[in-house]
């Protein structure tokens, strides 16, 4: 199912064994479009500290009571490795998060997820023998909140800022940025797939997307509060005459798919379970 990002901030985290704190941003890998961590307030829990939740590590996500269950216990995220969340995260710090954790890396492989499609769908419980040729200068991880208030700017001028995303909860793959045009065209959104996307500016806080001005303005508006199905998905698509991406089922080595390019340095369904 798709959902809005901004709706999951303030999520409870559980562990197998007590409470863990709530959510508060997310990073999202701006290679792949992927949600890689929940960053989560302990609160007095953890004495107000700040810890990366990886979608691997859910048991099961309960939507009803907006709450993340995972697969951990209390004192395995205490001891987790410290990562200074104000400080770009880098490819070390990950290697040791997964290692400590004893999950697999997702880098380095074809799936969105190291070799699943799935967070968590193949985690093993050692990482894998041979490390992905990447260096720590290769993680590609930006704050959600950053990203937020980006400008769009399509092929002839801007077009809207991003105020949110719309995520897969079961990928955590993001399959839309919410465009809100109402500084040029007063009161609507419309959604652009991260694909169509030829390049972020980290240093204009900009996304810039291969679409004309007047296509946006002219294409299907969201109504955000009937949220996302296939009937609008389809419409989309076919209104921008776009190759639909559930058409190809798994769409993890879709190598069609462009990367997002940075110019600057800046800075879920139900997954596995029995992780102590």
């Amino acid at each position: 199912m798709l959902r809005s990002l901004k709706d999951l901030e303030q999520y409870k985290v559980s562990a197998s064994d007590g409470e863990v704190g709530k959510v508060i941003n997310f990073l999202l890998d701006d290679a792949r479009w992927t949600i890689r961590y929940l960053v989560v307030e302990t609160g007095s829990y953890f004495h107000e500290r700040r810890v990366l939740i990886s979608p691997m590590f859910f048991r099961q996500a309960d939507w009803s009571t907006r709450s993340f269950h995972l697969a951990l216990t209390t004192e395995r995220i205490k001891k987790s490795p410290s990562i200074d969340l104000e400080k770009p995260v880098s490819r070390q710090h990950e290697e040791d998060y997964y290692r400590y954790y004893g999950y697999p890396y997702y880098w380095g492989y074809p799936g969105v997820w190291g070799l699943g499609y799935f967070p968590g769908a193949f985690a093993a419980s050692e990482p894998p023998v041979e490390r992905p040729k990447e260096t720590p200068s290769d993680a590609h991880l930006r704050s959600a909140k950053e990203v937020c208030g980006y400008e769009v700017h399509g092929r002839d001028g801007v077009i809207g800022h991003v105020p949110d995303f719309i995520v897969d909860d079961e990928t955590w793959q993001i399959r839309y940025l919410v465009v809100d045009t109402s500084r040029w065209w007063l009161g609507k959104k419309v959604l652009v797939a991260p694909e169509w996307a030829t390049r972020i500016s980290w240093q204009e806080r900009s996304v810039y997307v291969d679409l004309s001005r007047q296509a946006i303005k002219d294409s299907p508006a969201w109504d955000e509060t009937a949220g996302v199905n296939r009937k609008y998905e389809a419409h989309l698509y076919d209104y921008y005459g776009r190759p639909v991406y559930w058409a190809g089922g798994d769409r993890t080595n879709d190598s069609a798919r462009p990367s997002a390019q940075q110019t600057s340095s800046a800075t879920v369904g139900q997954i596995s379970a029995g992780r102590h």
